[in-house]
């Protein structure tokens, strides 16, 4: 369905919500509210069922179940009211409907799982932390006050509602709050899902103020709620719903206003409760969740930080040293007389070679395996560097120049050795230049080995020069 259609099917939709409103207690209104809701059920389950099987199908069908379960109360309410002699305080309706609040929330907490995979730690415990400052306030001035003069028994149907309430609140928090585009798909279903909870609570606030006729017609209203997660379901780019979204760097303003009223909420329950307990223990959850929070973010922000090190003075194909550590390393080991270092500057030969008949992940295979080859020769202490392309360096403090001849020849027939490679064997050769003395400055040592390695290479590669 286009956008436009979308648009349209939303209007008609809310044409019809304001004639069933008008006509609510007549036979029109009944008729209207039938056919538009089993024309919203139909497309529910038909938008589902055309997805393929894991692609993101799962959540579509609980929606659509918990839809035709609202439906299924509504229509077992009429069968009693015509037929059944009214509709008593507590019945089999209340099951349909008190059946569809989980299913809508597992839904959406499915389409944040699959927008943010492994990465909805932060959203979940934002989300319940404002779930917690909205379940104590509705304790305090909607389930406690509805529960008052009756027994456990009596209360305990209607009860349910607000919690299935706080359930899904909790669901559309997590949705809101994962990474992801929130363009006309998420905006619709995120839109269905507050429509919901607005009209449970004008159901259970409005009695309060206005005559029952009038709050009475919001079961009219509940059909625009689900004409909005349908719109998401029939809309074009509702593949957002399912796909990985990218990870936000930054807290948004909106949030972090309302996790800031959420932390003010509990503890100034205390204040105006007459249920201290809940006040104090909505609190404490708060607080804890916090915790849970900023140990989180400060974990996070550690290994933000650790990787930001890591690509700032590794070479990101092999691990390697960069040759920003390596300057530092020579800067700090300027060789005297009786403590040599000895830098072997190592160049491949054939490996362009390599590149060009086999590809580039071919060469990038070789460089990986060469890497691993010339850390497992070298001692702890030592450092190995990649200087970019197919050359390295070995900087050995307290080598002398005998020690990295020899290091060099081992270097020889261990980088010759084949790297398999997709049923092939490649294989390259290397040229080595040696600096083992004195050098004055931080880069002498590597200017010197650098033209005893192109001095290797003039003389025929496959072997080391020590200079």
């Amino acid at each position: 369905m286009s956008r436009t259609s979308v648009r349209l099917f939303l209007l008609v939709m809310f044409a019809v919500t304001l004639v069933e409103a008008v006509f609510y207690y007549s036979t029109s209104g009944e008729v209207v509210h039938v056919v538009a809701y089993t024309g919203l059920c139909s497309l529910a389950w038909w938008s589902a069922l055309r997805l393929p099987r894991g692609g993101g199908r799962l959540p579509w069908l609980l929606i659509a179940a918990g839809m035709t379960l609202w439906f299924a109360g509504d229509a077992f309410e009429l069968i009693e009211v015509h037929f059944l002699g009214g509709t008593p305080d507590v019945g089999l309706a209340d099951a349909f409907w008190l059946g569809g609040y989980p299913l809508l929330a597992v839904a959406l907490a499915l389409i944040a799982r699959r927008r943010a995979p492994g990465r909805l730690r932060g959203a979940v415990v934002d989300a319940l932390t404002l779930t917690v400052a909205a379940g104590a306030v509705s304790w305090q001035f909607i389930m406690k006050p509805l529960a008052e003069g009756l027994t456990l028994a009596e209360s305990a149907v209607p009860l349910l509602y607000p919690f299935a309430d706080v359930v899904l609140l909790s669901g559309a928090l997590v949705v809101a709050l994962s990474p992801g585009i929130r363009t006309a798909p998420t905006r619709l279903v995120l839109a269905g899902a507050v429509w919901f909870l607005a009209m449970d609570l004008g159901w259970n606030v409005l009695p309060y103020f206005v005559d029952s006729d009038l709050y009475g017609r919001l079961g009219a209203a509940m059909i625009f709620g689900n004409a909005l997660v349908v719109a998401a379901a029939l809309h074009p780019a509702r593949g957002e719903l399912s796909r990985e979204g990218a990870e936000t760097g930054t807290l948004h303003p909106a949030r972090i206003f309302f996790l800031a009223v959420a932390l003010m909420t509990a503890p100034l329950l205390t204040l105006v409760a007459d249920d201290k307990i809940t006040a104090v223990v909505a609190s404490a959850a708060c607080a804890l969740l916090v915790i849970v929070r900023f140990t989180a973010a400060v974990r996070e922000q550690e290994r933000a930080q650790a990787q930001l090190a890591y690509q700032a003075r590794c070479d990101p194909l092999t691990g390697l040293a960069n040759r920003s550590v390596l300057g530092d390393r020579l800067a700090r080991a300027v060789p005297a007389p009786d403590a040599p270092v000895a830098v072997l500057y190592l160049d491949l030969d054939g490996f362009k070679q390599i590149n060009d008949r086999y590809g580039h992940e071919a060469g990038d295979a070789v460089l990986r395996t060469v890497a691993d080859r010339l850390s497992a020769v070298v001692r702890e202490q030592d450092l190995v560097a990649r200087l970019g392309g197919d050359e390295f360096v070995l900087l050995c403090p307290g080598v002398s120049a005998e020690e990295a001849a020899w290091l060099a020849e081992r270097l020889l027939t261990d980088v010759s050795w084949p790297v398999p490679y997709e049923g092939h064997h490649l294989t390259v050769g290397v040229s080595i230049g040696i600096a083992a003395r004195t050098a004055v400055g931080e880069e002498g040592l590597l200017r010197v080995a650098d033209a005893a390695m192109y001095e290797a290479k003039r003389l025929g590669r496959g072997r080391y020069i020590l200079s």
